[in-house]
């Protein structure tokens, strides 16, 4: 590698003359940490507010969009928003392990 794909590299500092060193690491950033927390609050909301029953998810649909649906379709539509809920945040606890182990 080129010496100038270390020097672009956003993530280092570059070290001070008398340090030697090769730099530092920076840590998050409060953008970084806000988008954190809103990864982990939006599926966990979705989770939460999901009404247990599809006819109670086609009046909550109604009443805010306008837009009618059958018993059938509420029904795979709560059982979509629990999937991508769980998965999303499983895919966060798996991210969150691996950034760990390294």
């Amino acid at each position: 590698m080129s010496g100038c794909c270390g020097a672009a590299s956003p993530l280092t500092l570059p070290s001070p003359p008398s340090a030697g060193g090769e730099g530092r690491v920076r840590g998050p950033t409060w953008v970084r940490r806000v988008r954190e927390i809103f990864a982990w609050v939006l599926p966990s909301a979705i989770l939460v507010l999901v009404p247990k029953c599809p006819a109670c998810l086609a009046a909550h649909v109604a009443l805010w969009t306008g837009l009618g649906l059958s018993l059938s379709t509420a029904t795979y539509m709560r059982w979509a928003l629990l999937f991508l809920g769980v998965a999303s945040l499983l895919f966060l606890i798996v991210e969150r392990r691996i950034a760990r182990i390294k």
